[in-house]
């Protein structure tokens, strides 16, 4: 999101993050393999600002389901390896709310988190769910991660029939520093298949979960349920990424131990 307030997106903006889910024109296909489509758009060595579109189209998951697993929390701490922390911060309104989400990056580069301003619409028998970095006073950046940028990442998901979906996953991400090229290759040809890939597996196995965990509370759906304290806008402010610190780890070699074998 640009401009120099935080605002909560309205309808045209939903409208504009699915426009682009499905423009295809600018984007470089990278990967075309097992169901799963990645492109990207001016993902270079050395450059800072990244951005990258993934597709995979589940013929054996309904688009309720997947909308379920990328919004219950407690089941991402389950399924999601590359989490290291993830907890809610607050609601803003009955479809948007702030959270903090770190993750484990490929070793040795530093690992990294955001705080975003997340917000879900569902339109029609489609899902989107997307978000942008925000500031927040009482979570400033930790000691031992970097703090990145989330300029607009999110998800769509299209129903294609009772058990059947396409999730579209884009996300334009400024990391905070200058990512080696084994990185900047292997991030659209084995981490992001790989994370749409353990994406669906979890989808396949979240009713069983869910029925030992809670299994009425889906706050997304009703918003009533929501434990959460409400914060006001004037607590957030964007995060600007020229603020926040940007290191050099384009010399950095991959590690050995690279366990990326879905």
């Amino acid at each position: 999101m640009s401009g120099h307030t935080v605002t909560i997106p309205d309808d045209r903006a939903f409208a504009s993050f699915k426009a682009e889910c499905l423009y295809e024109e600018g984007w470089s296909m990278s990967c075309n393999k097992g169901g799963i489509t990645v492109w990207t758009q001016g993902l270079e060595e050395g450059k800072s600002v990244h951005k990258i579109k993934c597709r995979m189209v589940s013929k054996d998951v309904s688009a309720e389901t997947m909308y379920d697993v990328l919004h219950d929390i407690e089941y991402r701490r389950k399924w999601d390896k590359n989490v290291i922390e993830t907890f809610d911060i607050g609601k803003l309104t009955v479809n948007a709310d702030v959270g903090y989400y770190s993750w484990k990056c490929p070793q040795p580069l530093r690992d990294r988190d955001v705080i975003t301003l997340r917000s879900w619409l569902p339109i029609g028998k489609d899902y989107i769910i997307m978000n942008y970095s925000v500031k927040h006073a009482k979570y400033p950046p930790k000691k031992g991660l970097v703090r990145a940028v989330s300029i607009q990442t999110g998800y769509m998901i299209q129903t294609q029939g009772p058990n059947h979906c396409t999730l579209t996953y884009m996300a334009h991400i400024d990391p905070r520093g200058s990512l080696p090229k084994w990185v900047v290759n292997k991030s659209s040809h084995l981490f992001a298949p790989s994370a749409m890939k353990r994406i669906n597996k979890a989808c396949l196995k979240y009713s069983e979960w869910k029925q030992r965990h809670n299994p009425n509370f889906k706050p997304w759906l009703y918003p009533e349920q929501t434990t959460l304290p409400s914060i006001p806008l004037s607590e957030l402010s964007i995060q600007r990424a020229e603020s926040l610190e940007n290191i050099d780890e384009s010399s950095l070699a991959e590690a050995q131990e690279r366990e990326d074998s879905d």
